[in-house]
């Protein structure tokens, strides 16, 4: 099972999502020494910079919010939010 911690990161995954409407795992490359975010996780009262949040919008571009996916492997958070945000434009 997952970490009972991972309620905690899924949420801010969703929060760092929405703050910035950009995926989390791209955050997290902006994010790097040398990048133009370099240091941002510590801003916001603490973001997540790795896969797994995802901004969601409308047929019309329109934000909805985000969706923060934790518990699994980064990769598989990053399907399941994923597939999250897909259903959600059916």
């Amino acid at each position: 099972g997952a970490f009972l911690g991972s309620m905690d990161v899924a949420i801010k995954k969703a929060k760092t999502a929405r703050l910035f409407n950009m995926p989390t795992g791209e955050i997290g490359k902006l994010s790097q020494p040398g990048q133009p975010l370099y240091g941002i996780e510590v801003s916001n009262g603490g973001l997540i910079t790795f896969a797994g949040g995802l901004p969601l919008a409308d047929q019309d571009g329109n934000s909805l919010g985000a969706i923060g996916v934790s518990g699994d492997s980064v990769e598989n958070d990053h399907a399941t939010a994923a597939a999250g945000a897909a259903a959600l434009k059916e």
